[in-house]
């Protein structure tokens, strides 16, 4: 935990803790001439003593030093030192305390390390003279933060333990001032550490990395000596210690047990993780594989009893686990594979620490596309994992990259691209009639972590609007000049018909002795003629009948006139019409 805000505030600059000196206003006048009516009093014969001056705290040995500058000549003078809270602006004078280890000493500088408990508090500090009785005005006043004054110079290195042991190096990392009876540094559980090691070779190669206060060192090559050194770290004030002094150990060979599981780690997709390993043992062996929260391997060095057996991982026979049911994206894991047989024995594997974040992989996200009645390819997105993997799009911040292009014989067809934060697309500009195939993959910035792409989908775009327009307006014209082209030429072939109907084949019949007329012209003179029916005559006057054929004459035409004109004509009816009226015409003139 750090100061509180107020601390640092526009008390005093940052970089004037260690090794600068601060000066303060002298006293004012009146203070100075009331201090040489005093010394006139007490005797006359003795200048009066001058306040001491650059008043300054600084570090040394783990212990705050104040130290000041005095110019007077005078001799058996000593010096005393008072403090107080800064922040106590109200409180009077008289609140000013003693300050322990700085009282009565004759040289200009004493320690008071011991005595301040509060180092992120600020303080005033002052400082006298003082010879038999005699005082001198308190200097100026010096405003200081111990805390800040600590941060301002080198941090003490670490202190280091080394032992090798199954062709490891096992180290114990102590914090610095760890031997200190007055730690300066409060936070000594927020030290991070670094190790540099490499091989006791002439130009060996160096490597750096991270590693915990209590921590083991593999995969290093057997019966070769390594030398290692070790940098404490404040990441919160971006402070780094000094390095520890240069240990090297020679490393043994390790005994292999077949009953350990080998070759463990972790597989992670879409937050689900598992564990696998392998088993080279040839009996009968079960597992258990355990976890530990990685920081209680921080904070706590023995951490080594802290390890819990994960749910539904005990005494199993298969070589992997699913152990996604103790993840939570906000902590880290560390992960080892117990292996027992039926002699109760049992072998521990290495760890494997699971940063959840940064160990998952990304998997693919799920696509579907449609074409919109505006022409435009509608691409939806689903995050990796489903909704019910919400922390895929949480915690990782995820972009998505389209790739979409003409899935045509053109092995030329340029592929385009587009990225999005959203989990839908849109595509404009298609081509009417075209296939388009789309594909998409999803990206983490903030961990630098890229999915595989998914399966390709595609959609054939609709035809276009304006061309079928076109194709429907020309059927139309084309229609439209039939109808007219068709329609006078089925007229005057209508007409012709007509014609040729009528006059070969008239609805009306024409007058019996035409009839009779023209169906002799076609009667074969291969068949018999039928015979015409044979009427009954009787003999008359030779007067009589010349007027009654010519009545008879004349009736027949008025009959046959009348029978045009009403264009129904029948023989049967004439010949019994002609009869009839013969016989009336000659009982009439009878």
């Amino acid at each position: 935990m750090g100061p509180p805000a107020w601390v640092s505030g526009a008390r005093f600059p940052s970089s004037a803790f260690a090794s600068t000196r601060f000066t303060r206003v002298k006293s004012p006048p009146s203070s100075r001439r009331l201090q040489a009516f005093r010394s006139l009093f007490q005797g006359g014969r003795q200048t009066p003593l001058k306040s001491p001056q650059d008043i300054e705290v600084y570090v040394e040995n783990t212990h705050l030093v104040l130290r000041w500058n005095y110019t007077g000549n005078d001799t058996d003078v000593t010096f005393s030192a008072e403090y107080r809270w800064s922040e106590d602006f109200e409180i009077s004078k008289t609140n000013w305390e003693e300050l322990p280890g700085c009282q009565n000493v004759t040289r200009t500088a004493c320690g008071f390390s011991l005595d301040v408990t509060n180092y992120y508090d600020p303080h005033d500090v002052r400082v006298r003279a003082e010879r038999r009785g005699e005082v001198s005005p308190w200097s100026s006043t010096f405003e200081m933060t111990p805390y800040y004054i600590v941060l301002a110079i080198p941090i003490d290195p670490p202190g280091i333990k080394l032992q090798s042991i199954n062709g490891v190096i096992k180290i114990k990392v102590s914090p610095p001032e760890v031997n200190q009876v007055q730690r300066m540094l409060l936070m000594q559980q927020n030290f991070r550490y670094n190790l540099v090691i490499w091989k006791n070779l002439s130009n060996a190669e160096l490597k750096s990395r991270s590693i915990f206060p209590d921590d083991t060192i593999d995969d290093l090559t057997p019966d070769t000596t390594y030398c290692l050194k070790v940098q404490a770290t404040l990441p919160l004030h971006s402070l780094e210690s000094l390095f520890s002094p240069v240990c090297c150990v020679k490393t043994t060979r390790k005994v292999k047990d077949p009953l350990c599981a080998t070759n463990v780690r972790v597989l992670a997709l879409n937050m689900k993780f598992y564990l696998h390993w392998n088993n080279q043992y040839k009996q009968h062996v079960s597992y258990n594989v355990q976890y530990l929260l990685g920081y209680i391997r921080e904070l706590d060095s023995s951490y080594s009893t802290k390890w819990l057996n994960v749910p539904g991982c005990e005494n199993i026979t298969d070589t992997q686990c699913n152990f996604s049911s103790l993840i939570t994206p906000s902590g880290f894991y560390y992960l080892r594979v117990q292996a027992k047989s039926g002699f109760n024995k049992s072998c521990l594997s290495n760890e494997v620490k699971v940063d959840p974040l940064k160990t998952n992989d990304i998997g693919p996200p799920g696509v579907k596309v449609d074409i919109s009645g505006d022409g435009l390819l509608h691409i939806q997105i689903s995050p990796p994992g489903g909704s019910e993997r919400e922390v895929m799009r949480d915690q990782y911040d995820l972009s998505y990259r389209i790739l979409y292009w003409k899935n045509s014989s053109n092995n030329e067809e340029e592929i385009k691209m587009k990225e999005t934060k959203q989990t839908i697309g849109t595509v404009s500009d298609l081509t009417p009639s075209t296939t388009y195939c789309v594909k998409v993959q999803a990206f983490s910035k903030a961990y630098n972590k890229n999915s595989s792409y998914s399966e390709e989908e595609c959609i054939k775009t609709p035809g276009d609007k304006i061309s079928s327009l076109i194709i429907l307006a020309t059927f139309a014209s084309a229609l439209v000049a039939v109808c007219l082209v068709a329609t006078p030429l089925v007229f005057v072939l209508y007409q012709a018909y007509n014609k040729i109907k009528y006059v070969f084949f008239p609805s009306c019949q024409p007058p019996l002795n035409i009839e009779d007329f023209g169906r002799q012209l076609f009667i074969s003179p291969y068949l018999s003629t039928p015979e015409e029916p044979i009427e009954n005559c009787s003999v008359i006057e030779p007067v009589i009948t010349e007027v009654v054929n010519q009545i008879d004459f004349d009736d027949y035409k008025h009959s046959k006139q009348s029978s045009r004109d009403s264009g129904n004509y029948s023989n049967e009816d004439d010949a019994s019409g002609s009869k009839a009226s013969e016989e009336t015409l000659g009982r009439e003139i009878l």
